[in-house]
């Protein structure tokens, strides 16, 4: 965590969504010592922005200027935390990526709607393209009401070299929020020795937490049948059985599932559970 700046990067448009993110940044912006940077991007290239005067133009960034700063003095009079407002022209996806990169930030938090499109299971091209591209983990949140602070943590494992580094971010959040972390494998394997190998592995990564002084439980879930479909609701059951505040998932294979955390059970986790999903970015 410390080649990260002590910056969280919120993008804000003042949906509803958004501003559920921005209040759920408050918590780890406060235990991570951060600031808060409000980032608005102005998509000036639509049709629209054309259609508007100079005067007209001028005049919507000086009340989006006016409104963000509000906000930021608002935020920081009731959270004492310091709030960055910064305004882009450009496309929203790349501008998002391009102001995390500046400002190295240590995470991205941003409200999502996913499709209503069942069969397609897709994130919103905003949200998926910034999980498959940011450089830092990016927190997305979907629900309207959650609880403050992270007094429980999901932690999905596969147990690869790449999920170490996830155990290590859980360790750190729980630590700083005093959480529990649920670790959890899920397999559709009913091999006696598969299962006891992955208890085994489980126990080692419970022991490695529990002596950074954090609590943490283990379970495997062994399901009759595979596919995308079942581990998610699996896993999502699980979240709901654990009270969990925080699932975290790597954008990478895990489970063994091509594409697990990158294709569509990434979409499908992140559009169907209510509980703030954070991804990880393998380092290598």
């Amino acid at each position: 965590m410390n080649n990260r700046t002590n910056n969280i990067l919120v993008p804000i448009d003042f949906s509803e969504q958004s501003l559920i993110a921005l209040d759920q940044s408050y918590n780890i912006a406060k235990i991570s010592e951060s600031e808060i940077t409000l980032l608005n991007v102005l998509t000036v290239h639509g049709p629209m922005w054309s259609l508007f005067s100079e005067n007209e133009k001028d005049d919507i960034e000086q009340r989006l200027s006016s409104r963000l700063n509000n906000l930021g003095e608002e935020i920081t009079n009731q959270s004492g935390i310091k709030v960055n407002i910064i305004i882009k022209k450009g496309k929203v996806v790349d501008t998002i990526l391009e102001t995390a990169r500046e400002i190295n930030s240590r995470f991205i938090i941003m409200g999502t709607t996913p499709s209503n499109d069942i069969k397609k299971k897709v994130v919103g091209t905003i949200a998926s393209r910034i999980l498959k591209e940011a450089t830092c983990p990016v927190i997305t949140i979907k629900g309207k009401h959650h609880r403050n602070g992270c007094e429980t943590i999901l932690l999905p494992l596969d147990l690869s070299k790449q999920t170490k580094q996830k155990i290590n971010l859980a360790i750190w959040l729980g630590k700083h929020f005093k959480s529990t972390i649920h670790a959890v494998t899920i397999t559709a394997s009913n091999d006696f020795f598969v299962l006891n190998d992955i208890e085994s592995q489980l126990k080692k990564v419970k022991e490695k937490i529990e002596t950074q002084g954090v609590k943490c439980t283990i379970r495997v879930l062994a399901l009759n049948h595979g596919g995308n479909e079942n581990f998610c609701k699996a896993l999502l059951s699980y979240g709901q059985e654990t009270l969990a505040d925080l699932i975290m998932i790597m954008t990478q294979q895990e489970f063994e599932v091509k594409d697990f955390f990158i294709g569509t059970l990434a979409s499908e986790i992140i559009n169907s559970s209510d509980i703030p999903v954070l991804s990880c970015i393998p380092t290598k």
